[in-house]
């Protein structure tokens, strides 16, 4: 009677312990190869391409640069990272300048607002002293009125500036022509653009020397590792400026050239 219960339930004990080793051997056969092999399944090509995007997702992230971004109040002992930003921002405030001063059209009475007069009293803008307007495209009117004793000083302040201009004093009235802008005088702009640009470059590179040898003097009490990555932050700063230099320059280009 037993035998004969145990001749029933064999099958299901038989079914309940194969049934996991036959899935195993179900996965595990033919191991999948790659692509343009008649001989395997759609899938396995596709987990051979998979495999690939992986391999250059990786190699992508290898080639990054790591951003580092560290708090200045933690490196003050070393260096001051506020102090370098402020003397890395000056030299594109300078930059901005320079492209003011000497990279006008004179198309607008703007162009004007850069020049500063000696006088016996100090130095003062133009704009500060006379009323700028553009009487017609080809002439900017300077009205000297309101400070008339430093309209002398005012015309010399105009002939003297890179702009090569060429005033006209009528009582305290100061005509300044405008010279037409050629296509030559705009290049010669750019040129003079990129020069400055350049300086501008030097300029920071100045700054950068000076703060990574300021970090390699403090290595007493200090880690490799914090040094380095005080000098990673410092030319990871560096290279935002030139980033900033670069667009400053090509925006002046653009409006240079029309």
């Amino acid at each position: 009677m037993a035998l004969n219960h145990l001749s029933v339930l064999r099958p299901l004990l038989v079914r309940h312990v194969t049934s996991p080793l036959t899935v195993t051997s179900r996965v595990r056969v033919r191991p999948p190869l790659c692509a343009g092999s008649s001989k395997h399944p759609p899938t396995a090509a596709a987990a051979c391409i998979r495999l690939y995007a992986t391999k250059k997702a990786k190699a992508k992230a290898k080639g990054q640069t790591v951003k580092v971004n560290i708090n200045s109040a933690l490196v003050e002992d070393i260096i001051s990272l506020d102090e370098v930003k402020e003397d890395m921002n000056a030299v594109v405030t300078a930059l901005k300048d320079d492209f003011t001063r000497s990279l006008s059209l004179r198309t607008s009475p703007g162009a004007l607002d850069h020049i500063v007069v000696t006088t016996p009293d100090g130095k003062f803008p133009l704009n500060h002293l006379g009323q700028i307007s553009m009487k017609s495209p080809q002439l900017i009117m300077i009205n000297m009125s309101s400070f008339p004793e430093a309209t002398a000083a005012a015309a010399c302040a105009l002939r003297e500036d890179s702009m090569n201009l060429n005033p006209e004093v009528d009582g305290t009235i100061i005509k300044v022509p405008v010279p037409k802008v050629t296509r030559e005088h705009r290049e010669n702009l750019v040129k003079l653009a990129k020069q400055l640009s350049n300086k501008a470059k030097d300029s920071l590179r100045k700054v950068r020397s000076n703060a990574v040898n300021q970090v390699k003097k403090a290595k007493e009490g200090h880690s490799e590792d914090t040094l380095r990555l005080v000098e990673k932050q410092i030319q990871q700063m560096t290279d935002n400026i030139v980033t900033d230099i670069d667009k400053q320059l090509a925006a002046k280009t653009k409006e240079l050239l029309g």
